[in-house]
C-alpha cells in the first residue's frame, strides 16, 4: 500500500465526518423550504404520509451523495497537490 494512501486514511475519516455534518445541515435547510417545517419525518412516524417520508428520504440521500462526492474529490485533489500522488 502506498504511503500516500495510508496517510490519507485519517484525513479521509475527518473529511467524511465533516461532510456528514454539512450534509445534515443542508438537508435540514432544504426540508424546511420544501415542507415548511423544521423536522423531517422518520420512516416510523405514523402521522406522516408515505409521500412525505419517501420525499424526505430521497432528498436526504441525494444531498448526502453530492456532499460526499464533493468532499471526497476535494480531499483527493488537495492530497495530490500536497504529495504529488493521487490517494486512491
Amino acid at each position: 500500500m502506498k504511503a500516500s494512501v495510508v496517510a490519507y486514511k485519517p484525513v479521509g475519516f475527518v473529511l467524511g465526518a465533516a461532510g456528514g455534518a454539512m450534509a445534515s445541515a443542508a438537508f435540514r435547510k432544504v426540508w424546511k423550504v420544501v415542507e415548511g417545517t423544521g423536522e423531517a419525518p422518520d420512516a416510523t412516524d405514523d402521522e406522516r404520509t408515505w409521500r412525505e417520508i419517501l420525499l424526505a428520504a430521497a432528498l436526504q440521500g441525494a444531498i448526502f451523495a453530492v456532499v460526499k462526492a464533493v468532499v471526497d474529490r476535494s480531499g483527493a485533489v488537495a492530497t495530490r497537490r500536497l504529495t504529488g500522488t493521487w490517494p486512491g
